[in-house]
């Protein structure tokens, strides 16, 4: 475990393996590294990897706000300790995460994001996406941590059903701990739109992946994954549009590592 020290004084975790050009591993909602840490076994075959948790997950320790220049100083921060450049992938809000960075001039060295979870399908999503980022800002205000994180289920598609069986289930709490970071995950999304004109300052080659696995029955908003990445990939200047079959919303790392080893390395 190691740490880096942000712009405001946060305290950022992280942990390292492997050897050759870095690549920093970017979590997404409700994470605090451990979803992407089978992923960073995998790619130190490779490369040398960093996967920290994000501000206010985990060890990563911060009394300042998690919004979303905070966290692009952040991930600048853990580039620089990597040596000045990086390779970036995040995966889903993640991935809005480290697209906003590279449109801010972070300096990365290639990209690559997993399943971005915009919504272009759905004429009615920036209306219910707006209502959700109102919603959650109240309920943390109110420290209603419970909520915060219904609300974001709800949003993401679960039923009644979903619910109360993950409120019974054991890894409830470790999810209203988070809870305060959907504001971050929610700020890096926008208006949940692809934000094409910013993506348009992306000079840097750009994986856009997404999987194949679209259950019956799946949310809207999964089922809206592959045009929103579609719409991604069109607003960039050097994108690379790529499907990874048999893959769900969490990918298996055997089904990853190929596809990024070959790309980072061109």
């Amino acid at each position: 475990m190691g740490y880096v020290t942000s712009k405001d004084g946060a305290s950022i975790a992280y942990e390292r393996a492997g050897r050759g050009p870095a690549v920093i591993l970017v979590g997404g909602s409700l994470d605090d590294g451990r979803e992407n840490a089978p992923l960073a076994s995998a790619l130190a075959e490779h490369f040398t990897v960093y996967n920290y948790a994000r501000r206010g997950r985990g060890d990563s320790i911060s009394t300042k706000t998690c919004d979303l220049s905070r966290e692009i100083e952040d991930l600048d921060a853990l580039i620089a300790e990597a040596g000045g450049t990086a390779h970036l992938y995040g995966v889903s809000a993640g991935g809005a995460l480290v697209l906003e960075a590279a449109a801010a001039g972070s300096p990365a060295g290639r990209i690559g994001v997993y399943e971005v979870p915009y919504n272009t399908i759905d004429s009615d999503w920036p209306r219910q996406w707006s209502k959700y980022v109102d919603d959650l800002h109240t309920a943390l205000a109110a420290g209603r941590r419970d909520h915060a994180v219904e609300l974001f289920m709800r949003v993401t598609g679960s039923s009644d059903s979903d619910l109360a069986g993950l409120r019974d289930s054991p890894f409830w709490p470790g999810l209203e701990t988070l809870a305060h970071t959907l504001a971050a995950d929610a700020a890096a999304l926008g208006d949940g739109l692809p934000p094409a004109q910013r993506l348009a300052n992306i000079t840097q080659p750009t994986l856009v992946l997404t999987g194949d696995d679209r259950p019956a029955g799946a949310a809207k908003w999964v089922m809206a994954l592959d045009a929103a990445a579609d719409a991604i990939a069109a607003s960039l200047p050097h994108a690379h549009r790529q499907t990874l079959k048999g893959q769900g919303h969490v990918a298996d790392p055997n089904a990853v590592v190929p596809v990024i080893q070959h790309f980072f390395n061109q």
